[in-house]
């Protein structure tokens, strides 16, 4: 058994001191995990400790989320995560990758795909919706009309509990972590500005189909079918883009690894498997013919 150990840290991007958590031996294809609203790198923590024995997982905060620390005036929209994150990427040097699109992972990462298409070595999705056919009237209604209630208790807690087949698998600690955060000087007023702006995600969906179809990177997708804010058919969706993707579907809901982390972790484990040895022949083959 290899238990990892897991390093914390902090990096300046531009006057955000952007914290993160990182594991595993350097090699292979690293996989970065950005988590969903309203988490942190936390939500990773069991999944970390899964994988990084073996693979090089790293897990950064967004600014107005866990403990990453914005400065005063720091402009709450997606386009400036997705900064943030890039300019994460360029600062701990971090190489081709394969993103982990987690919730509000998707609009992050699927904007510095869209900017880096070279960075992306592979693409696991797991409740990250890009269609319309995925969007629930929940959250057809959030993005109209969004309101503090997204950031009370019984709304972050709902989050981890609905949907889910044993809610004794789901550990309080997410949820009320998350609350903690959320509780913050400051938060709510940022992640209101965040649900404003969401809407703005679902004008891209077209945008970021057209480049899944022009990439077509590996893709793997994990959905936990209870989610009531992304649906089933969301998850679907991705094989018209890219045909070959491997689509796992899960009876739980939208903080899927909380309850099915035993049954998932396989699956990404196999997934860095198969995308590091296929990226290291292609790189072979680059390197004979070059040579010749």
């Amino acid at each position: 058994m290899q238990i990892p150990s897991v390093r914390h840290g902090f990096v300046d991007v531009e006057g955000v001191e952007v914290f993160y958590r990182e594991a595993g031996p350097e090699g292979g294809v690293p996989l970065l995990l950005l988590h969903g609203f309203p988490s942190a790198s936390h939500q990773y923590r069991r999944l970390m400790d899964a994988l990084g024995g073996r693979y090089r997982v790293i897990a950064p905060d967004y600014p107005g989320f866990g403990h990453t620390r914005a400065p005063d005036g720091f402009e709450y929209s997606f386009d400036r995560l997705a900064d943030v994150v890039e300019g994460f990427v360029r600062a701990i040097g971090l190489g081709p990758f394969v993103l982990y699109a987690f919730d509000f992972g998707g609009p992050v990462g699927f904007r510095v795909a869209e900017r880096h298409p070279e960075w992306i070595a592979g693409l696991i999705v797991q409740n990250a919706n890009a269609y319309d056919e995925g969007l629930s009237e929940v959250a057809r209604q959030a993005v109209k009309a969004p309101s503090g209630e997204l950031f009370t208790l019984p709304f972050t807690r709902g989050q981890y509990e609905d949907g889910t087949a044993d809610p004794a698998l789901v550990a309080p600690d997410g949820w009320t972590l998350d609350q903690h955060f959320l509780d913050l000087p400051g938060r709510k007023e940022a992640q209101l500005a965040l649900a404003r702006d969401y809407a703005g995600n679902l004008a891209r969906y077209p945008a970021w189909q057209a480049w899944l179809r022009r990439h077509r990177p590996p893709t793997l997708v994990l959905w936990g079918r209870g989610d009531a804010i992304f649906l089933e058919p969301g998850a679907h969706a991705y094989r018209r883009d890219v045909p070959e993707a491997e689509v796992h579907v899960f009876d739980t809901g939208h903080f899927a690894l909380e309850e099915k982390l035993p049954e998932i972790a396989p699956l990404i484990a196999g997934f860095l498997e198969r995308t590091t040895r296929e990226r290291t022949t292609r790189e072979r083959t680059a390197l004979k013919k070059a040579a010749t």
